[in-house]
């Protein structure tokens, strides 16, 4: 960051966004201690953002005393999504069309991250709810990798190169190098797949939606019990997804996927 840019922060705001953001990503109640050897901050000055965040309702505490977050992250994610447009593109669409068969998600990229900015939920049960603010491993679900995949390749080293990737499932974990190649194909092709990475027993296929100046900006995901797939229902799953992606795309302005070679710029012809 810019040395402007860091000196315009407030030093404490910085500091509470620093234990949220961390908690976010470690998705676990930290103890003070914990908390204040992993931003390496004073435990001093990590127990009164903790207290101050606590009687905000943004953090709560266990039992055992250790920090997780609060309620009041749902308030700013509702207001986050009110104002996303791509979301209330995606509502607009639903509700001048046939209710789906199968769970329909709308996702963006947070980070390593996608965060579930809207859902419309089929008529058959699928035994995995996918609510408003939930967060995913972006190199997992498929609307993640549907945004990954146009994303400059380094950014996506950046984001990935690290540590190792985690699994959510008895499925491993891809490397890096097998996530760039799955990456690729979903480049060519316009679509992407989690086969039980997210959940056994749920395959979903995602797609990814542009805005006017090519770039990606969101991802739609269809999830299906992988019991009942067989190839006329990949098919069939496949083109609607693409389909959704294709008129939130046209919604927003933006051009929809072709199958052309990709240049790695992040951007969609």
């Amino acid at each position: 960051m810019p040395a402007a840019k860091r000196a315009a922060l407030v030093p404490a705001v910085t500091r509470a966004f620093a234990v949220l953001d961390l908690l976010a990503q470690e998705r676990t109640a930290m103890s003070l201690a914990r908390l204040a050897d992993s931003l390496e901050l004073p435990k001093s000055s990590v127990h009164g953002l903790c207290n101050t965040l606590l009687a905000l309702g943004y953090l709560r505490r266990q039992s055992d005393g250790a920090f997780f977050i609060g309620p009041s992250v749902m308030t700013l994610a509702e207001a986050f999504v009110a104002g996303t447009n791509i979301a209330q593109e995606f509502a607009t669409l639903w509700s001048e069309s046939h209710e789906p068969q199968e769970t329909v998600i709308l996702s963006v990229l947070s980070g390593a991250e996608v965060v579930y900015v809207a859902a419309r939920n089929g008529v058959r049960p699928l035994g995995l709810a996918f609510n408003v603010g939930m967060r995913l491993p972006a190199h997992l679900a498929a609307s993640g990798k549907a945004m990954l995949a146009f994303q400059p390749v380094e950014a996506v080293r950046e984001l990935f190169g690290r540590k190792p990737l985690a699994a959510l499932s008895r499925r491993p974990a891809p490397t890096l190098d097998e996530l760039l190649a799955e990456l690729d194909q979903v480049r060519a092709q316009g679509y992407s797949i989690d086969d039980e990475g997210v959940r056994e027993g749920v395959h979903c296929i995602g797609a990814p939606v542009f805005d006017a100046t090519g770039q990606t900006v969101a991802g739609v995901g269809m999830c299906i019990q992988k019991a009942r797939l067989d190839e006329s229902w990949r098919e069939t799953h496949r083109e609607l997804v693409m389909q959704v992606a294709r008129q939130l795309t046209e919604r927003l302005g933006g051009m929809p996927f072709v199958e052309v070679a990709s240049d790695s710029t992040g951007t969609h012809p």
